[in-house]
């Protein structure tokens, strides 16, 4: 049976591309069922959660996250750190009674328009996910730099460079799944 996999882009526009580069993650990990999250949430208030409890999004985002075998998370670097679309979420998922990261095989990666590639927003993410107590797959740190201009009209990689790196991080993961299940 094929592993399940769920990309968790910091970017909500529709061709961002961190949304590129987690399909083409999902791609070069191989056979597996790819679903993206969408983030598009309310930001987190506890006075709605107090009134309302958690909004129905949160609680799919949850789901969806407990029932993936691994996760693909690509962010953006703003201000040399997470996008705030991506710290809400964490913040919502947080608050929820299940605790879906936890041991949850996960890679991390970035995609931005400078030359780093976002590797200062993977730290920051690295540092907010401590609590969340994912496995982070060890592989190459990918940052994606120049971002816009790497990817061809179907949305793979141009760069040999930067497909090789990837494919040794989806393989890490590949490897982790199979001995967190």
């Amino acid at each position: 049976m094929p592993h399940k996999l769920l990309g968790i882009s910091g970017a909500l526009r529709a061709g961002s591309t961190n949304k590129m580069l987690l399909r083409e993650a999902a791609r070069l990990y191989g056979a597996a069922d790819y679903v993206e999250a969408d983030l598009n949430l309310p930001l987190y208030d506890g006075d709605l959660e107090s009134e309302s409890g958690l909004p129905e999004a949160v609680n799919t985002l949850v789901a969806q996250i407990a029932e993936a075998d691994a996760l693909l998370i690509s962010t953006p670097e703003y201000n040399a750190g997470v996008t705030g679309v991506l710290k809400n979420a964490l913040d919502w998922i947080s608050r929820h009674s299940e605790k879906p990261m936890v041991g949850k095989s996960t890679a991390l990666m970035s995609a931005a328009a400078g030359r780093a590639g976002g590797v200062r927003a993977q730290m920051m993410l690295r540092s907010c996910l401590v609590a969340f107590r994912p496995r982070i797959a060890l592989g190459s740190e990918f940052g994606l730099a120049n971002s816009s201009n790497e990817f061809d009209a179907e949305g793979r990689l141009t760069s040999a460079h930067y497909t090789a790196s990837l494919t040794a991080l989806m393989e890490a993961l590949k490897e982790d799944v199979g001995q967190n299940q």
